[in-house]
């Protein structure tokens, strides 16, 4: 999958399940920080980005995960590794 339709799905996903204008889902947005998502939302997203990519994120990486970017960063190489 390219670059730039990873980028769409992900923030795709993020603006559905946050509820957040487009404009504030940028690379260096945090979850929690910027998004207004708690524990539970960040889950959620985790869990969802595993279904729509069919892709498989263990525990012990999801705690690397804070931004937009990052989410994006995880995605890309689990499909490209």
């Amino acid at each position: 999958m390219e670059y730039e339709e990873i980028v769409k799905k992900v923030k795709g996903i993020i603006i559905d399940k946050l509820g957040v204008e487009p404009t504030e889902v940028t690379e260096t947005a945090s979850f929690t920080n910027d998004l207004g998502a708690d524990s539970l939302d960040t889950v959620e997203l985790l869990l969802e980005f595993e279904r729509v990519f069919g892709i498989k994120i263990p525990d012990e990486e999801t705690s690397s995960i804070a931004t937009v970017g990052d989410a994006i960063e995880k995605v890309n190489a689990k499909l490209n590794g």
